[in-house]
């Protein structure tokens, strides 16, 4: 701060002040006027010095806060440094005592009332389940029965990489039914899924059977992927989450291929491919959607099913060589009241498939039998085959209350065009349009505990008009991962 000097001050004072009459100019005015200026000399430097003392403090605080402040970036620093060098170390293996995974059990059963059929199967289609057990997700059995009981486990291997295996256990026999590790963190919306898992084409294929709204899947499920009523295989995913603001995805697989449609041939490389892509957003703050156009290629090699002679004579037993060619298009809608699903909800969900298979059909008998292929039980008969099958369903859930829903589900079937060359002549070729009706209605005492009855018109086998009514159950214990949208 700038400090007067006392002639300054005077100067200053000599215009401030009012002017003496001359008249009282004498030696008591003036000592007046000297004393004055004294005091206001005094005051003025009693004011500089206090002013100086309030510079100085502040600029020793200020010296002070600097000093704070190169200490605290320094500290900041050092901190950053030890953390990258931290992310740059393996992480720490934790001792054994600390596996400590998710476990879930699911508990799934039911009463089932339908038509005695020697051998159920969808009518103009191939059937993947003439030689199969019948215990899959698409067959059953008549009244009462287990389901596949589902035990899981889940936990995160490393800040890396998650892992889940899903057991599924039935009648002394324990099968994997899915078993993966999955990337947490490649970046950019990268993500990467190996071991056996559930290919992500079309909309339901990934959802096991307990988080199905009806208890069993879509008849073009069972028919296009068989005993399962859904598409696993060995093998490894890449997904890519685009950076949009909506949902939009695209994956790859690579895969063993050895489920239906294709069979395990025991060979290098791939045996199935499959590509998809979804895309997805929200309508307000009530609805949302989501649409996928997925395709599956898997080859087959002796895969085996069996016709009806065209002679009326022995079945005759088929093998498929070739390539299988699926697409699959999937919509689903959800309305919740202001994104509140608790109370009231709705879902409707719709899926389109179209299949091509080209290749070879070997016919011949089944056991020594004589038919039009094998007429002395030994012969085989080899032609082309070629087909183009496809069919769609369609179905809604309306939740009603915060425990009750009812559902409505229709499946429509088309058999196409088979073509089996000179082996037509053999075997009885199917010309069909399977179709279903079914009815639902569940009752969920909580998120882990539902009943649901269901009553459905089944007319996939030629002749054959099957009303079925189910009593299911499906009980959750542990912790499980939430289900996909």
């Amino acid at each position: 701060m700038k400090k007067f000097s006392p002639t300054a001050l005077a100067v200053a004072l000599s215009f401030a002040l009012p002017a003496l009459p001359a008249a009282a100019a004498n030696e008591a005015d003036l000592a007046e006027i000297r004393a004055q200026l004294q005091q206001m000399k005094s005051a003025y430097e009693q004011r500089i010095a206090a002013l100086e003392q309030k510079l100085a403090q502040a600029e020793g605080a200020a010296s002070r806060a600097g000093a704070a402040a190169a200490q605290a970036e320094s500290v900041a620093r050092e901190a950053e440094s030890a953390a990258r060098q931290a992310s740059l170390r393996p992480p720490a293996s934790h001792p054994a005592t600390g596996f400590n995974p998710d476990i879930s059990l699911i508990l799934q059963g039911q009463y089932r009332d339908m038509k005695k059929v020697a051998e159920r199967r969808i009518g103009g289609f191939w059937n993947p389940a003439a030689h199969d057990d019948g215990d899959g997700h698409g067959a059953g059995e008549r009244g009462f029965s287990v389901d596949h009981t589902e035990l899981v486990f889940a936990a995160n291997v490393d800040p890396y990489w998650r892992g889940q295996a899903i057991l599924a256990l039935q009648d002394g026999e324990v099968e994997v039914e899915e078993a993966w590790f999955q990337s947490l963190g490649l970046g950019h919306g990268f993500g990467l899924k190996g071991g056996r898992l559930r290919s992500g084409i079309g909309y339901l294929n990934e959802q096991h059977a307990h988080a199905w709204d009806f208890a069993d899947a879509p008849l073009m499920y069972q028919a296009l992927f068989g005993e399962h009523a859904s598409y696993a295989q060995d093998g490894v995913q890449l997904k890519w989450l685009a950076p949009t603001p909506f949902f939009l995805e695209f994956g790859a697989e690579l895969g063993r291929g050895q489920n239906f449609p294709g069979t395990d041939r025991d060979k290098n490389g791939a045996g199935a491919g499959a590509l998809f892509a979804h895309v997805g957003d929200d309508l307000g703050d009530s609805h949302s959607w989501r649409a996928g156009l997925s395709y599956l290629q898997t080859k087959a090699k002796e895969r085996e099913t069996h016709f009806a002679d065209a002679g009326g004579l022995d079945e005759a037993a088929a093998f498929f060589d070739g390539r299988s060619k699926t697409w699959v298009a999937d919509f689903v809608w959800k309305w919740a009241p202001a994104g509140d699903a608790k109370q009231r909800s709705f879902k409707l969900q719709g899926e389109y498939f179209q299949r091509r298979e080209t290749g070879t059909l070997t016919c011949s008998s089944e056991d020594g039998g004589i038919n039009n292929c094998a007429p002395t039980g030994t012969e085989s008969v080899v032609s082309d085959y070629r087909t183009r099958q496809s069919g769609w369903y369609l179905q809604g859930v309306y939740q009603f209350s915060p425990r009750w829903r009812a559902g409505l589900r229709y499946d429509r079937l088309d058999s196409g065009r088979r073509d089996f060359g000179i082996n037509a002549a053999n075997v009885v070729v199917e010309d069909y349009q399977p179709k279903r009706v079914t009815l639902m209605a569940d009752y969920s005492w909580s998120e882990f505990a539902r009943m649901r009855l269901q009553f459905a018109q089944d007319k996939s086998m030629p002749g054959v008009t099957d009303n079925q009514v189910w009593l299911q159950y499906i009980m959750s214990l542990g912790a499980h991962g939430a289900h996909k949208f």
